[in-house]
């Protein structure tokens, strides 16, 4: 089988698929269009979040028969149609799992104990112990939207803090010794915390705006570690600013591009996102969340067994 590598990625991917006699060419400059001019010679392509799989080079692609995403989402991907036309789907999100439960963490004791304000204020001469005084996570109650693997690894970290665990998810009967799921008038009711753990989709498009934030009984926490597009920014800032939502750390933002690579889609920054650069309550890191040394060899690693298993 050949298959045609469009991103580049831990070099243990490749080893391994060449192992297995596997035929591999790399091709990580060219244009989605010129890859569609070239694409029907491969039975196969590994991809991160170079560019979107559509309908059109679907249809280009004639002798497809599997797409790896090296990765835990396939929003990028037109899952119907591929899945329609035999083409088998791969992802990853048992690779950086750990990284995401362990990047959320540091995003909530971050904020709970403000580590970044404190550290700048000191690094400038100023010693304000008194602002500067921490939460603890003990006896909180933290609200998981999304049980999938993300959802699971952060809930596994927090065993150790002694604080109720609550998770809502659209399948049923997910629920473990980690999380009691709940519903989602029931999480609302009670979280001190809330921590997004979901795939884009249409349901999760949008999905934390004015309206959902005011249906919290309590003012939150809010952790986002999954995908910008599910906060709106602007709801976000207003919340921000009357304190229904006491303090954010994100690692997706609304007006990131696709690819994941860049965050702006224009020279002009968007009011809303000025605004939450200036707040000493929010905690901002690169779409980095899963991107660690390791998950960066645990996702080639888990690609290339989910290959191998399925085409030798």
């Amino acid at each position: 089988m050949k298959i045609l590598h469009l991103d580049n990625n831990h070099p243990l991917l490749l080893k391994m698929l060449n192992d297995s006699g596997f035929s591999n060419e790399e091709n990580y400059k060219a244009s989605k269009s010129e890859i569609e001019q070239i694409i029907s010679n491969y039975d196969g392509i590994v991809i991160r979040s170079r560019f979107n799989i559509d309908k059109q080079f679907l249809d280009a692609a004639k002798n497809l028969k599997f797409i790896a995403r090296v990765g835990a989402g396939l929003e990028s991907i037109d899952t119907e149609y591929a899945e329609n036309r035999g083409i088998k789907l791969i992802a990853a999100p048992e690779g950086n799992r750990n990284a995401v439960g362990e990047h959320a963490l540091g995003m909530l004791l971050s904020l709970f104990n403000k580590l970044n304000k404190a550290d700048r204020e000191v690094k400038n001469g100023l010693w304000n112990r008194e602002n500067n005084r921490g939460l603890e996570l003990d006896g909180k109650t933290i609200g998981i939207i999304g049980y999938g693997n993300m959802g699971n690894a952060f809930a596994k970290k927090l065993r150790g803090f002694d604080c109720e665990v609550l998770c809502y998810d659209i399948k049923d009967n997910v629920g473990d010794e980690n999380a009691r799921q709940v519903s989602l008038k029931e999480l609302q009711q009670k979280i001190d915390v809330l921590s997004l753990h979901t795939p884009w989709t249409p349901l999760t498009d949008k999905m934390v705006n004015s309206e959902f934030i005011n249906s919290f009984l309590k003012p939150f926490w809010l952790i986002n570690t999954a995908r910008g597009k599910s906060v709106v920014t602007t709801d976000l800032v207003s919340a921000l600013k009357s304190r229904k939502i006491l303090g954010a750390g994100l690692d997706v933002l609304e007006f990131e591009k696709l690819s994941f690579e860049t965050l702006f889609d224009s020279d002009n920054l968007p009011g809303s996102l000025k605004e939450l650069f200036t707040m000493d309550n929010v905690i901002l890191s690169p779409h980095v969340a899963g991107w660690t040394v390791e998950s960066k060899e645990k996702l080639a690693r888990v690609i290339a067994e989910k290959i191998i298993t399925s085409f030798k």
